[in-house]
């Protein structure tokens, strides 16, 4: 399947062109997240854009759906489709991360690893709901579990990470510590180029 910017949905195009135009000014992480928040609201701010095909769940487990990549890979654009009852094993994405409720309620919960290697919950669970926007980030706090909080219907979130999210080497945390396994997360569907 191939995917170019003039292609995607008029919304989609606009978020990845000004993700595009901040990354080419080259601002700090501090500086670029909030504005790649502001971004993510509006496209979040709408639900008639994402395909049909990129929200589709699985009845096992979650989807992550590549909407974009940039032709660097410097950042790209993925929707995440929960159906109920499903959830991450706690994890990490050691990159910047931006994220917007699309439909339905996540639940997310923070994590920090403890001197003995446990992964403990840093203050309380945070509920999502659509138009919401939240960042993970290395130096933000990068390590947490989502889940979908709706029980009889799916969820579905929006996500930009500052890397082609789907090949980038991430860990997951035993929850009674141990040493963390390592994955890469790949695509529910084909990846798309741009």
């Amino acid at each position: 399947m191939q995917h170019d910017s003039a292609s995607l949905p008029e919304p989609l195009r606009q978020f990845v062109k000004t993700v595009t135009t901040l990354l080419d000014d080259g601002p700090e992480e501090s500086h670029l997240l909030p504005q790649v928040g502001v971004a993510m609201r509006l496209l979040v701010s709408t639900d008639n854009w994402l395909e049909p095909a990129l929200a589709q769940p699985h009845p096992q487990y979650y989807q992550q759906y590549l909407l974009h990549v940039d032709p660097e890979e410097r950042f790209s654009v993925v929707s995440f489709v929960w159906a109920p009852g499903q959830q991450t094993p706690i994890h990490d994405h050691t990159v910047w991360g931006c994220v917007g409720m699309l439909r339905g309620e996540e639940r997310e919960q923070h994590y920090a690893l403890a001197a003995d290697g446990v992964p403990r919950p840093v203050g309380a669970e945070r509920r999502l709901l659509p138009g919401q926007v939240v960042f993970v980030s290395p130096t933000l706090g990068d390590i947490h579990t989502v889940r979908n909080a709706q029980d009889g219907q799916v969820s579905i979130s929006i996500h930009a990470y500052g890397a082609n999210i789907g090949t980038v080497s991430r860990h997951v945390f035993p929850p009674a510590g141990g040493a963390p396994r390592a994955f890469v997360s790949g695509y529910a569907s084909p990846a798309l180029t741009t």
